[in-house]
């Protein structure tokens, strides 16, 4: 029959934040974007039936289970999506790839940069389609300053700075929810928010070579969750457990292209929520964008008149904004979970064309080899080379 597009059948492990999140790009995409294939939210995974069994009715799943092994062999599903917390990411991954899925996972790719190889390796040899979420390189704004790089209008880079900054664990009392467990997320405000940084600047302006940082732990105890909500839940009001990842990890870099790079993740910076910058400067001009204002790219060049310079804001809700065109009219805003929109438009639209895709699996191995690389630099006390990872 004319008109009937091929179904993708959608089968998710996570129902939380990052699940609310995927299922609304999952309910949104056809509605906005002209796909090859429509996709069909088949089933949502999740150990709490009680739970999971509410997110399916509420988020509009067609079924649920609560063994991610059952739903990744079920034939009625083409592609996983994992936003289970990070120590579930490889054992998934590789289940689903050795059942001939595609696969979508959240960041980090793994706990740990050998995993995170593995998983690619796997993929490769199975020749399945394979996805990071890296979410932010899908925001009009950052697609306009990738143009404005690849364009060449800054000219040669010599600055790259970002700062992710949170601030929901200042209070000393927040309970010891997974994030702050190693064995679980593999690292804190590092691999939590950094890695978006990370990903971001190799997206932008390239490859990272040498790496020095330090980090800390502000609070080394925290209460005993009782009870998930959100990112963290209620704690225990007698009993402690000990908080084994970063509350802040900053770090130098230089890049293979002669850039220098300055990067800042904390958790414990009172007042932001969710401060997600960077501001590129080149010899020909400079660009900075920050999260919080997502819409809007500033933009300076030097060729611009004296009387006239300065940063200029630009809006990025043209129809000749990547992907803007396919919302609202000039002017009328987009928001965090329109990037999720559009990963999953791109990622579909791999699926059923081959159409070129990043960020892969390999994105994320990058991601990790520069999070390690940190890491090592940190317990030598001294620069390391990513490559050496």
């Amino acid at each position: 029959m004319v008109g009937v597009k091929k179904k993708i059948n959608v089968g998710m492990v996570g129902y939380k934040f990052m699940g609310k999140a995927h299922s609304h790009a999952y309910k949104d995409v056809g509605m906005f974007f002209d796909t090859e294939a429509d996709v069909v939210m088949k089933a949502i995974c999740g150990r709490d039936e009680q739970g999971v069994k509410e997110a399916a009715e509420k988020f509009g799943w067609e079924s649920y289970e609560t063994d991610w092994r059952k739903m990744v062999a079920r034939d009625d599903i083409d592609f996983v999506d994992i936003n289970a917390p990070s120590d579930a990411h490889k054992e998934i991954t590789l289940a689903a790839i050795a059942a001939g899925k595609h696969v979508f996972c959240e960041k980090p790719l793994a706990l740990n940069l050998a995993d995170g190889r593995e998983m690619l390796a796997a993929a490769e040899k199975a020749g399945i389609k394979h996805a990071i979420c890296f979410n932010y390189r899908f925001l009009p704004a950052v697609q306009l300053a990738k143009q404005i790089i690849d364009e060449g209008r800054l000219g040669e880079i010599h600055h790259y700075r970002a700062t992710y900054l949170q601030d929901w664990l200042v209070d000393p009392n927040t309970p010891l929810a997974w994030r702050l467990k190693k064995e679980v997320a593999g690292s804190g405000a590092h691999g939590d928010i950094n890695a978006h940084s990370i990903d971001l600047a190799r997206f932008l302006i390239g490859e990272f070579d040498r790496v020095v940082g330090h980090n800390r732990t502000f609070v080394k105890e925290r209460p005993i969750l009782t009870g998930s909500e959100g990112l963290s839940g209620k704690g225990s009001a007698t009993e402690k457990g000990e908080v084994t990842v970063d509350d802040a990890t900053g770090f130098l870099a230089d890049f293979k292209n002669g850039a220098m790079g300055v990067f800042v993740a904390s958790r414990f910076a009172a007042g932001r929520k969710n401060h997600n910058t960077f501001e590129i400067h080149g010899s020909k001009g400079s660009i900075r964008w920050d999260l919080e204002k997502l819409n809007e790219l500033e933009v300076y060049f030097r060729e611009d008149e004296p009387n006239l310079a300065g940063f200029r804001r630009v809006m990025a809700t043209e129809p000749s904004h990547k992907y803007a065109g396919n919302w609202w009219p000039t002017g009328h805003i987009i928001g965090y979970e329109h990037a999720f929109v559009h990963i999953v438009y791109e990622f579909v639209q791999h699926m059923t064309t081959n159409s070129p895709f990043t960020p892969t699996f390999y994105d994320g191995v990058k991601c990790q080899e520069v999070l390690e690389a940190v890491d090592l630099s940190i317990e030598r006390g001294a620069w390391v080379n990513v490559d050496e990872v």
